[in-house]
């Protein structure tokens, strides 16, 4: 089942001598519900542009993105809720606050709809640092935490609301080759067990192998 469509997805912006730059040319993809794509590019390709539209954070000046059987161009699609119910973000800067324990940062976007977590938002929440081999610094706070350890929270924070997709950007960015390998085979192992579809962003071919499938975007298209 595809859950993913993007159709003749056009997006151009202006820089700061007011000259337009495209991004995307009329970019097509399909991605069924349970895969792993790695989105391959070079730096300035348009990957992060790419994923936001994805994500629902931008929208395409033309062209069509069917989720989940509806069309986000709908006006009437409540876009934040969506964002919150069906997609998972990781970010290369791990983006934890400080102020609060790792367990708190995962159940962090349980707070947008109650004051304090259910129970069973937080025995999920133990569940996903049991899979991810986090739980012993569920009560740690992120200074304390290495890079790793963060990359990992910031996974089970992704995960915490049961999202149909995750989407990554760089996540392996910030890491050194050792652990860089540990996310992308956690991500794969969050694939197969709980059957989450993940598309990453990456330029590297290695980290790339991790997915089912790989395309690569080029000149506003993908490949």
């Amino acid at each position: 089942m595809i859950i993913i469509r993007l159709t003749d997805i056009h997006l151009s912006y202006q820089d700061g001598d007011k000259r337009v730059n495209t991004v995307l040319k009329g970019l097509n993809l399909e991605v069924n519900n349970g895969d792993f794509v790695a989105v391959k590019g070079a730096s300035g390709s348009g990957k992060t542009t790419l994923l936001s539209i994805l994500g629902t954070l931008l929208r395409a000046d033309s062209g069509s993105y069917i989720l989940d059987d509806k069309e986000i161009s709908d006006s009437q699609i409540d876009l934040y809720k969506l964002r919150n119910e069906k997609i998972g973000f990781v970010f290369q800067d791990h983006r934890l606050l400080p102020q609060y324990s790792a367990l708190e940062n995962i159940l962090l976007p349980v707070m947008a709809y109650h004051s304090e977590a259910p129970q069973s938002y937080i025995d999920y929440a133990h569940e996903l640092m049991k899979l991810t081999r986090i739980e012993q610094v569920a009560n740690q706070y992120p200074q304390h935490l290495s890079g790793g350890e963060a990359s990992r929270v910031a996974v089970c924070r992704a995960l915490i609301m049961k999202p149909s997709i995750l989407l990554a950007d760089e996540p392996t960015g910030q890491l050194d080759m050792e652990n860089a390998l540990n996310i992308v085979a956690l991500l794969s192992e969050v694939n197969q067990a709980l059957n989450t579809t993940i598309l990453m962003v990456t330029h590297s071919d290695e980290m790339a192998k991790a997915a089912k499938q790989i395309v690569t975007l080029k000149n506003g298209v993908l490949h």
